[in-house]
């Protein structure tokens, strides 16, 4: 995704899509002003939100042509931003807003069959992890330096895959039939160590199909293996500060089908 156009202005879908951050943060504001979250979740979801809007404009976005830029973003768009945002609790607060009878909907629809297939962890793990081997181990990421609605397409995939990852681990807002803490974290033990063999096969240039100088890769690989680490150390806090006792977790979970 271009920021920019040839004459230093944003492209119309960098501009549509921080209208929509905009209007994104301004509907979560209200709703938190009416239905109560806390200032802390206000404040992460928020942060999320000015992660997201950092990595397609500005700077960043300017230097994601070189891909120690590109492995920033995707950092930011795949890691750091979902997670601020999963922190935020915005299921949560729809739940609160909603009409009683659609918040029941709802609930009906996190609990169906479906929805515990995509919501298990390791379905998570495979999209996220093992959307970067594909993107980086394959030709991939050639096909997406020539087309950029692939391009963003591939943002959009890890913004979505990172979200669904760091909501299913660590994620405050309900989740169905979420497995205890000690497999949680053996998932991500394994997303860990996903990122550390990838980025070091990169930095050796083993395995990869990356048409960039040396210097880049060497270097985007580092911030991969680093950044992704403290990540991943985030998430790894948040599931355990945010660790619930089962009979505390089965009470709030009677307390929302009934509320």
């Amino acid at each position: 995704m271009t920021a920019h156009d040839g004459h230093g202005g944003m492209t119309p879908v960098v501009l549509v899509l921080v209208l929509v951050l905009v209007l994104a943060g301004a509907a979560y504001l209200v709703l938190a002003w009416r239905h109560g979250i806390g200032r802390w979740r206000a404040t992460s979801f928020l942060v999320g939100l000015a992660l997201l809007a950092a990595a397609v404009t500005g700077p960043l976005a300017a230097a994601a042509a070189d891909f120690r830029g590109h492995m920033l973003q995707h950092l930011l768009i795949g890691m750091l931003a979902p997670l601020f945002l999963v922190l935020g609790a915005p299921m949560t607060l729809l739940l609160r807003a909603l009409p009683a009878a659609r918040a029941r909907r709802l609930g009906a629809l996190l609990r169906h069959r479906a929805a515990h297939a995509v919501a298990h962890p390791v379905t998570a793990l495979v999209l996220s992890a093992g959307g970067l081997v594909v993107l980086y181990c394959t030709p991939l990421y050639r096909h997406t330096l020539a087309d950029g609605r692939l391009h963003a397409a591939v943002h959009l995939h890890f913004l979505l895959s990172g979200y669904l990852f760091a909501w299913v681990i660590a994620g405050p807002d309900p989740a169905p039939r979420r497995p205890s803490v000690p497999a949680r974290l053996v998932v991500l033990g394994v997303a860990v160590a996903v990122h550390a063999g990838l980025s070091q096969l990169m930095y050796a240039g083993i395995g990869v199909d990356l048409p960039v100088p040396v210097e880049q890769r060497r270097g985007a690989a580092e911030i991969m293996y680093y950044g992704g680490d403290l990540a991943e150390l985030m998430l790894a806090v948040a599931l355990v500060l945010g660790w619930k006792p089962a009979g505390r977790a089965r009470r709030a979970l009677a307390a929302g089908r009934t509320g």
